[in-house]
């Protein structure tokens, strides 16, 4: 594994008791970085932070994305903790259900854009001033290629990370200038466990527009993640980085 230098900078993981999010947490960890995990569901967020407090330094707090007031409350408390905030990665997220639009569930389809759009413009909104009184900030936002794509009988997650894409390149012109850069990843199929919630027919789809022929790895996803949260990355701000075997044609 190469290390990527996150010597002393405080991190916001959300989603972070499982797949990418539990991932790119490790990763963090090892590289140095203090990290908070931020997850909804607290047996395995408690889990989750037991495990990687042998790599560093993890703490953890159970909340809900969709609250900002929480949200914001959370960030706060991060602040007080450790005197700022340097990095914030989006992680959570959640798949709806596959089915045609006409017949899209409509709390359903509320749902996944509460979680997946709004949550991100909680976690922002909530950590942005905190960055800006430093003047340093990395925001890293986990999309899909769904977002830019489109896949058939997922239009809520689609829209949903298509909106992620277009929130991070208007932040990303908005802090510009201000020593806090916003990317977002656009992966394909990553082996989460997201993925108990996707079709065979829907993963077999995903899985033959890819041209490397197999899914991509938390670890993968989490080695891309660490350099956009790095000082090293100086001169992205809002840009799309795919992470997709091949998949991505723009």
């Amino acid at each position: 594994m190469n290390r990527i230098d996150l010597d002393g900078r405080v991190a916001i993981v959300t989603g972070a008791a499982r797949g990418m999010g539990f991932a790119i947490a490790q990763r963090f960890l090892q590289s140095g970085a203090a990290v908070m995990l931020w997850d909804l569901k607290e047996d395995t967020l408690r889990e989750a932070q037991k495990k990687l407090s042998a790599f560093g330094d993890v703490q953890a707090e159970q909340l809900d994305v969709v609250d900002f007031q929480v949200v914001r409350a959370a960030a706060d408390r991060v602040k007080e903790k450790h005197g700022r905030i340097d990095i914030l990665v989006n992680s959570a997220g959640i798949a709806g259900v596959n089915t045609p639009l006409a017949d899209y569930p409509l709390d359903v389809w509320n749902q996944v854009m509460s979680v997946n759009l709004n949550g991100i413009f909680h976690t922002c909104k909530a950590v942005v001033p905190h960055m800006q009184s430093g003047g340093y900030g990395r925001i890293v936002n986990i999309a899909s290629m769904a977002g830019k794509d489109g896949n058939p009988n997922a239009s809520a997650y689609s829209v949903s990370k298509g909106a992620v894409i277009t929130l991070t390149k208007s932040l990303g012109k908005e802090l510009a200038q201000q020593g806090i850069a916003v990317n977002v990843v656009a992966p394909a199929v990553v082996g989460t466990e997201m993925l108990q919630d996707v079709t065979e027919e829907q993963l077999g789809y995903m899985l033959a527009k890819i041209p490397m022929g197999r899914m991509g790895t938390v670890g993968e996803t989490s080695g891309l993640v660490s350099w956009l949260a790095s000082e090293e990355c100086s001169y992205s701000t809002g840009a799309v980085y795919d992470l997709s075997g091949g998949r991505a044609t723009y």
